[in-house]
């Protein structure tokens, strides 16, 4: 049984990749913080490319001049980086406008924008500038996709070799007499209006009306954390491969840089042994494992790095070009641990334990670098992912207040509780008839849209409805004019649209104000809407069975006697449309466009998505939206049982006050409501989604057999890793961008963040056939990169 389990949750979940997002500061689209007056910008926003370091550099001073100008305050002082400060303003002498912290290409560019824009500013170094460029290899290529892009600001860049690049930022530099003071910042404190800046060694501190911080990915680099690895000749960087020829080198990590290391030894003349953890590479690109492939084969083999993706490693051309050397050679170890580095040997353990001995010369950790999160830390700024002790407190507050409303909204205690003492809205009516005149008549008559009203509103559930729908409208159009694309556009107005009509006005006033005056036909409100003692008379409510489908909404199946009609327009729901549309369209035709809760997620939830917790662990515990969906088919089955056998039967009197009670409790109210929304701020508005959902469940199981995909042009992806990161699925979207491979993790419900924040343009949504062709791509556009290059979708 267990192994059926285990190969049934491989085929529906854990045989998609599961990759993990690094952990950078919160950042928003114009590159603010947690912290008021201190932005970000450079490598640090998520995207490591040239030209948007640039970019987000001189957009964020901009964006700074602007807030300036709308909130003029206390003017700076002499601008200490060259160029007088305006002096038309009096106030605090040592109040600078802007702090810039990190002279590299993105610091440099805000710098140069600042001093045009006539900001007064100081630029921190604690090397010298452009420091990430002057350490990279000699004669490295550089990459500067996108070719067409032209950054904002005035400081641009054209070359595309290192030493090349660096004359050109300093010349441009010294004409703009940008001068970076040397000092290293240690941390960001906000006081008294203003932003201070804590110098080390005893240095005065700085004040500021906003601190742009642009120290890119300057933390440590990471860790093996085994003996030995202190030793002299285990290396973080490679500068020239020629120096190890002949040498017996260890490369280890499983990304494009390990991958790049590893074939420039092998062609200067190394031997070379890579080490990577896992059973098979996921991050580099196809094109660098082909290459090793073909090294591993032909040692001569010509493979050069045309464009190697990190500043870490050189290009195999040049003088340790194939044929400058002897042959190297490349033994590819996987799934290994390296357990001790000696001084002529190192130490590697495989996959069951066992550790074996080899002969070594130098040592090569190409697993990357940390982010600088301990000054972010330091400066008390929110970082993606990590939760500290205010966030669980008020996490834990949150949860409590929806643990409160969703009891009171349920029919619960304080429902009772509020009704026992006649609070709102239960004294509604009374409210209205104490008004007197015309205004208490018409709320007195059930025919009237004041009379419909007022027996809705006397209702927890009413007001809820009437939030929900607000707040998904007001966020919705913020959504369309934050993300300005036409899918986005249609998809939020359709969600916005079913939120509001089928979803509210139907059940809650539409239906009522038609039956009291006898508009509908008798046989379908008796079919649809069986009599009741309370409310309108008629069970309206079931008109949200119209678009919430079995099992998300079981009311209109679990009844004591079967409603036929409600039974086959659930049947054509759950075992026909949805299918279908999944067939087609993937999971998100009803997650992203129609459901309820997707609306929320999509509006509300748009700018909390990247909250979403991803890896192999978070994988795993998809499946419990299963368990949830196997408890709603247990209960249809014993459901079924109670109307087959006689009355009174077993099943009839626990069906009710006990398993329909308790699924009601403990999976929509408890999970849904309060799990579902009382993480919403933590854990991204898609958790229910994810993972609990008993419909997104089966969904996912037919949309296994979809022609749904995104898919992507291999050679645009740069390895962000955005996508992956804005994913509030958990998908790890890269994995699949960077090999051109078809994204069909059925967890995708459509919301095209991981398209419209793609800086390369390189996924589409489509439909793929059996072998992964793409039969065809979607008619609305949803990536603002390929639309300005006249490709959208």
């Amino acid at each position: 049984m267990f192994g059926l389990i285990s190969r049934y949750t491989r085929w529906l979940h854990t045989r998609w990749p599961a990759g993990t997002v690094e952990r950078l500061p919160e950042v928003r689209a114009d590159g603010s913080t947690s912290v008021p007056g201190v932005f970000v910008a450079g490598d640090l926003t998520g995207i490591p490319l040239l030209k948007f370091s640039l970019d987000t550099g001189a957009r964020a001073a901009q964006t700074i001049a602007r807030e300036l100008s709308e909130s003029p305050g206390p003017p700076a002082p002499t601008n200490r980086s060259g160029g007088p400060a305006p002096t038309n303003r009096p106030g605090d002498p040592d109040l600078l406008d802007l702090v810039i912290i990190g002279a590299g290409v993105s610091g440099m560019a805000a710098a140069v924008e600042a001093k045009r824009l006539g900001l007064s500013y100081t630029i921190l170094e604690s090397t010298e500038p452009f420091t990430t460029i002057l350490n990279f290899p000699k004669g490295k290529p550089i990459y500067t996709y996108p070719k067409a892009m032209i950054p904002a600001g005035e400081l641009q860049v054209s070359a595309d070799v290192k030493e090349a690049l660096v004359d050109e930022l300093r010349r441009q530099a010294e004409a703009a007499q940008i001068r970076p003071l040397a000092s290293h910042a240690t941390r960001i404190e906000r006081s008294d209006g203003a932003v201070t800046v804590h110098l080390a060694d005893g240095g005065s501190p700085l004040r500021a009306r906003r601190v742009l911080v642009a120290i890119g990915q300057s933390g440590d680099f990471r860790k093996l954390g085994v003996p030995g690895e202190d030793r002299d000749k285990v290396y973080n960087r490679l500068h020239d491969p020629s120096d190890f020829s002949g040498k017996r080198a260890l490369v280890v990590g499983g990304g494009d840089t390990a991958l790049e290391t590893a074939i420039v030894l092998a062609q200067a003349g190394a031997h070379v042994t890579l080490s990577y953890r896992k059973a098979q590479f996921s991050r580099p690109k196809p094109e660098n494992v082909e290459k090793l492939e073909m090294l591993r084969r032909d040692p001569m083999a010509d493979v050069s790095v045309e464009h190697p993706t990190s500043e870490h490693v050189t290009t195999a051309s040049g003088p340790f070009a194939t044929g400058s050397h002897p042959p190297g050679s490349v033994t590819l170890r996987l799934e290994t641990r390296i357990a001790e580095i000696g001084e002529r040997d190192v130490k590697i353990a495989g996959p069951g334990g066992a550790v074996e001995t080899i002969p070594n010369d130098v040592v090569f950790v190409m697993i990357g670098r940390e982010a600088p999160l301990d000054f972010f830390r330091r400066s008390r700024m929110r970082i993606t992912g990590e939760m500290r002790p205010a966030r669980w407190v008020a996490m834990g507050l949150f949860l409590a207040f929806c643990g409160w409303l969703y009891n009171w909204k349920s029919g619960g205690s304080m429902s009772n509780l509020f009704a026992a003492h006649h609070w709102f809205p239960f004294n509604l009516p009374d409210l209205l008839r104490a008004v007197g005149g015309g205004i208490a008549a018409d709320a007195a008559d059930p025919g009237t849209l004041l009379g419909t009203l007022a027996i809705s509103a006397s209702g927890p559930a009413f007001w809820y409805t009437v939030a929900y729908s607000l707040v998904v409208v007001i966020f919705g159009v913020r959504r369309i004019r934050r993300r300005k694309t036409p899918y986005i556009t249609a998809q939020t107005v359709t969600l916005m649209a079913v939120q509001v009509l089928p979803l509210f006005l139907l059940p809650e006033v539409i239906l009522p104000l038609l039956g009291h005056h006898g508009l509908l036909p008798r046989g379908l409100l008796d079919a649809l809407f069986p009599v009741v003692s309370y409310g309108h008379g008629r069970e309206y409510w079931r008109a949200y069975g119209l678009i919430l489908a079995w099992p998300l909404n079981v009311y209109n199946i679990f009844t004591h006697e079967p409603l036929w009609w409600w039974i086959a327009i659930g049947f054509v729901q759950t075992c026909v449309l949805i299918p279908l549309g999944i067939y087609f369209f993937g999971k998100g035709f009803y997650c992203g466009w129609i459901c309820s809760c997707g609306a929320l997620a999509e509006t509300l939830g748009d700018t909390h998505r990247q909250k979403m917790p991803h890896g192999p662990g978070w994988n795993r515990f998809n499946m419990a939206g299963q368990v949830v969906l196997a408890a709603a088919v247990a209960l249809l089955v014993v459901r079924i049982i109670g109307w087959v056998l006689p009355d009174g039967n077993w099943a009839d009197r626990i069906f009710d006050p006990v398993l329909k009670t308790h699924y009601k409790w403990i999976v929509d109210v408890f999970l849904a409501g309060v799990v579902g929304y009382g993480v919403y701020f933590w854990y991204s508005g898609r958790f229910w989604c994810r993972f609990l959902c008993p419909l997104a469940a089966l969904m996912h199981i037919y949309a296994r057999f979809s022609r749904f995909a995104i898919v992507a042009e291999k050679k645009k992806c740069i390895s962000c890793n955005v996508c992956t990161s804005v994913c509030h699925q958990g998908i790890d979207v890269m994995n699949f961008a960077n090999k051109g491979v078809p994204m069909t993790d059925p967890e995708c419900v459509r919301c095209s963040a991981c398209v419209q924040s793609c800086p390369t343009g390189v996924l589409a949504f489509g439909q793929i056939d059996r072998t992964g062709r793409t039969i065809k791509l979607d008619l609305l556009p949803a990536s603002p990169v390929r639309m300005r290059e006249g490709s959208a979708p």
